[in-house]
């Protein structure tokens, strides 16, 4: 289910997926096919995760990768979970064929 709003949806960002809602900022990314699909690649991975392993690895990671890049953005887009997404935002078939815990494929444990 998809929800606009302003304001849930953090400065800088289009969208945000909550399991099991997908909030956007602004109505016209209703049709933003691929940003959909960004959002839906996290949706499954939350779902796969038990929602909160999710939020507790996603905020682990980010918190690795903010100490290893000192950047907000660079921390944010080297995220596994972020990296598996963006990786396959414009391929709007992938979560039919998406193996189980594919975020692993993006996980560089030689950065840790």
């Amino acid at each position: 289910m998809i929800f606009i709003s302003k304001y849930l949806v953090p400065k800088g960002y289009t969208g945000l997926a909550v399991f099991p809602f997908v909030f956007l900022k602004y109505n016209r990314f209703k049709t933003d096919y691929v940003l959909i699909n960004h959002e839906k690649i996290h949706l499954r991975q939350q779902l796969e995760m038990l929602i909160i392993l999710f939020y507790l690895v996603y905020g682990i990671e980010f918190l690795f990768r903010l100490f290893q890049y000192k950047n907000w953005n660079l921390a944010y887009r080297n995220i596994s979970f972020e990296r598996e997404s963006y990786t396959n935002e414009l391929n709007l078939d992938y979560l039919k064929h998406r193996p189980f815990w594919a975020f692993l494929k993006y996980l560089r444990i030689n950065d840790f």
